[in-house]
This record gives structure tokens, C-alpha cells and sequence, in this order.
């Protein structure tokens, strides 16, 4: 079995008149992005791979999260993950090393929510549920992958096991 962690950037900084790719991170997401990597290292989802966007926002959202793994995991940052869809997402995937047992992704929407409900063929009904309403920056979803090789991950093969959210973890973010 594979496991698979899709966790969206944390919540951006509009303020500035930089490119989109360039943008940072609003102050909400710094409160974020830490305790989000607290809770995943917390509950042992320790990614041995993780390939971030190099959007500027993801970039940061991943620096402050890995604060909670000691060691930090083995991370690859890459321009394929930047406004890709679930299409180009599920290839990156399933290209991932085979020695590797528990890929991450850091990214964006709708990529992220839509490769999720994509792949969650069953899974927890209240992580379900709440993925069907918003899949909102700084969102963790984590899936189960009953395949030995990453090339064989299809849609409707994964298990959602589960789905969380600064405001489900009851955060103080705003």
C-alpha cells in the first residue's frame, strides 16, 4: 500500500501587485501552515518524498510545515505542480520512485481537490463530506493507495482517509 498527501498552500497575500507565481503568504497562512505540518507529523504521515510548486506561497507554506519533521524529508520543487490539473497531477504521481512509500504534494486549487475527489473511490463519509463542500488553503487530504507501484494508481483506486482543514482542526487562523 501507498499513501498519498495533497495539501493546498496556505492562505496567500493579495496585498502586493506581484506576479501570481510571486505571491506570498498573508499572515493567516504563517498561523497556519506550521500547525498543519504539526498535526500530519503528529499523527505519523511522514512523507518520504514531497514535490512542491515553486510557487512562491506553496514554497513557503511547505518551509514552515516541514518545521515539525526531524529530519525534514526529501523535498523537490518543481514548476510541474504550478496551475497543473488533476491530469498533470496524477501523472507526477504516478511517476514518483518506487522506493518511495508515502508521496506528498504541495500545490494549488483546483488541481489538488479535484485529483482528490478524482482518486477517492471510498473512503471516511465525514472526510468525504467535508471535501465535497470546499477543499480551502492550508486543506490536508490523505489517501490510502491499495497498489504496490505508483504507475498503477487510477481513478476511483484510492481510499480517502482523511480530510482536514485549519477550521476542522479548530485552528485560530483568522
Amino acid at each position: 500500500m501507498r499513501r498519498l498527501i495533497l495539501f493546498r498552500h496556505a492562505k496567500s497575500d493579495w496585498s502586493s501587485s506581484v506576479d501570481d507565481h510571486d505571491r506570498g503568504l498573508a499572515p493567516r497562512g504563517r498561523r497556519a501552515a506550521g500547525p498543519m505540518g504539526a498535526w500530519l507529523a503528529g499523527r505519523g504521515f511522514r512523507p518520504d518524498l514531497v514535490v512542491c510548486s515553486t510557487a512562491l506561497r506553496a514554497a513557503r507554506t511547505w518551509n514552515l510545515a516541514r518545521a515539525a519533521f526531524t529530519p525534514a524529508p526529501a523535498t523537490e520543487l518543481t514548476d510541474e505542480i504550478y496551475e497543473a490539473g488533476d491530469r498533470a497531477l496524477l501523472e507526477v504521481v504516478r511517476r514518483t520512485p518506487q522506493e518511495v512509500q508515502t508521496l506528498m504534494l504541495v500545490g494549488h486549487n483546483p488541481g489538488l481537490a479535484d485529483l482528490t475527489e478524482r482518486l477517492a473511490g471510498s473512503g471516511d463519509s465525514e472526510a468525504r463530506r467535508a471535501l465535497s463542500v470546499k477543499f480551502p488553503t492550508a486543506a490536508i487530504a490523505v489517501l490510502d493507495v491499495p497498489f504496490d507501484a505508483w504507475e498503477a494508481v487510477a481513478p476511483g483506486s484510492a481510499r480517502l482517509d482523511r480530510f482536514v482543514t485549519p477550521k476542522i482542526l479548530g485552528l485560530d487562523v483568522d
